[in-house]
């Protein structure tokens, strides 16, 4: 199993029937093809939609209907289209229940940095400030390392998108709750050490009592 997989199916079970769920461009958007049949998740997009079904296969896209990243989606029966400021309403108003984004970095506050990079281009910070505060429960799905250098910092070094709004990390290599304490490593990906995610991690990790595999 390729990691970005192992990381969406791992973040899919965290998700609760019932759930109102907004998931960011990328890596985020690969947690709907993992959802249990058993489950039902309203999924929003803050471009205006709420009920989002399945991806589409390729010979069915619609390029007239896509999410905030600009990606061809399907729509659920019952699902609705609004205009941003009702999107955005129900963002800042608290009726997300999950939001799962990617990141260049996190600190073990549960700061995050992931709209820039400085001297790069990019195309803004989109609804991410929004979500990272209005949603209630933040979910950041991303790979482990980039290039070999740790993403899981002591301060976060590129700008911030949000301070201490982080409550779990997803990577390929384990599963962590930010606390008031630090970061609690509470799962490992199969094969994986405490001693090898320690290693790419910068601030000293805090192994839960009941450490178990990541299940996916």
């Amino acid at each position: 199993m390729n990691p970005k997989e192992l990381i969406a199916r791992r973040v899919a079970k965290e998700l609760k029937d019932g759930d109102v769920v907004n998931l960011g461009i990328g890596l985020p958007t690969m947690v709907a093809n993992y959802i249990s049949d058993d489950v039902e998740i309203t999924f929003q997009s803050e471009n205006g939609m709420l009920g989002l079904g399945a991806a589409p296969s390729e010979e069915n896209e619609d390029w007239d209907l896509t999410n905030a990243g600009g990606k061809p989606v399907t729509m659920s029966i019952g699902g609705v289209f609004f205009d941003s400021a009702t999107s955005f309403g129900i963002i800042r108003g608290g009726h997300v229940d999950a939001t799962v984004l990617g990141s260049l970095e996190v600190d073990e506050e549960g700061s995050i940095a992931n709209w820039i990079i400085p001297g790069k281009m990019v195309p803004g910070m989109g609804g991410a400030m929004d979500l990272l505060v209005g949603a209630k429960k933040v979910i950041v799905a991303m790979t482990h390392t980039s290039s070999g250098k740790a993403k899981i910092l002591k301060k976060c070094t590129l700008p911030y998108t949000a301070v201490k709004e982080v409550n779990m990390i997803v990577t390929e290599l384990g599963v962590m709750e930010i606390t008031d304490q630090g970061i609690l490593l509470t799962e490992l990906a199969p094969g994986v050490t405490v001693e090898e995610i320690q290693a790419l991690t910068e601030p000293q990790l805090i192994i839960s009592k009941n450490l178990k595999t990541m299940e996916v």
